[in-house]
């Protein structure tokens, strides 16, 4: 699908991966949005496509899908259909891992 190649291939500059949701309606417009103003809403809306593009080709291909879940290095994008639109889920990956317990004496 290239998401990520559409959203960041064209950017010289490095950005921010974008954290909170994003409600869409069936045609792909964002209705609610948690998600930082200072980030391109152009991007938020292309994402929007993309996964309703994906959810419609599921349906067409007669295996509907509840929920999609779509994890890549540094993001995660979870989404849910709701009556033609959808509801997204944007999760920054993070590199850190938590420190383990240090042994007691």
């Amino acid at each position: 699908m290239g998401l990520l190649k559409k959203l960041f291939g064209s950017l010289a500059a490095v950005q921010q991966l974008p954290s909170g949701t994003i409600t869409v309606d069936r045609d792909g417009r964002i209705l609610s949005s948690t998600v930082s103003s200072t980030y391109p809403k152009p991007l938020l809306q292309t994402i929007a496509r993309d996964v309703l593009e994906l959810l419609r080709e599921a349906r067409a291909s007669q295996m509907p899908l509840a929920e999609v879940s779509l994890h890549y290095g540094s993001l995660r994008i979870t989404a849910r259909e709701l009556r033609g639109g959808a509801i997204i889920f944007l999760l920054p990956q993070t590199a850190l891992l938590p420190t383990p317990n240090p042994p007691r004496p």
